[in-house]
């Protein structure tokens, strides 16, 4: 009997995925913003200098939020665990077999000190 290997799944939910094109977007308004804000030459006016590069900061700072969020419908179910009984045990030894064992007392060190 083989084990069964759990279906591949995305790192990436629909969350990540809308985020990313949000941030994108964001990004891409920052480049037109600084390539054609302004009728001063080279974009040399608040919109080429300032509102362009805070665009573009917050862009990449929602691209970095979209790769660290966790979508909450990846979440993982856990499995239930896998029965300790063996066939011809009663129920007494496997029970017995899942008891908590009692910490051993720790004893003294096999080196010397100097």
């Amino acid at each position: 009997m083989q084990p069964i290997k759990p279906a591949p799944r995305f790192a990436f939910g629909p969350r990540n995925y809308r985020l990313m094109w949000i941030g994108l977007a964001v990004l891409a308004a920052g480049f037109i913003t600084m390539m054609f804000g302004d009728k001063e030459n080279y974009g040399e006016d608040f919109l080429g200098i300032t509102l362009g590069p805070l665009l573009l900061f917050a862009g990449f700072c929602i691209e970095f939020a979209a790769i660290l969020v966790r979508d909450p419908s990846l979440a993982v179910a856990p499995t239930p665990p896998a029965p300790t009984s063996v066939p011809g045990l009663s129920v007494d030894a496997a029970t017995a077999a899942n008891a908590p064992v009692a910490p051993v007392a720790p004893t003294a060190p096999a080196y010397k000190r100097l």
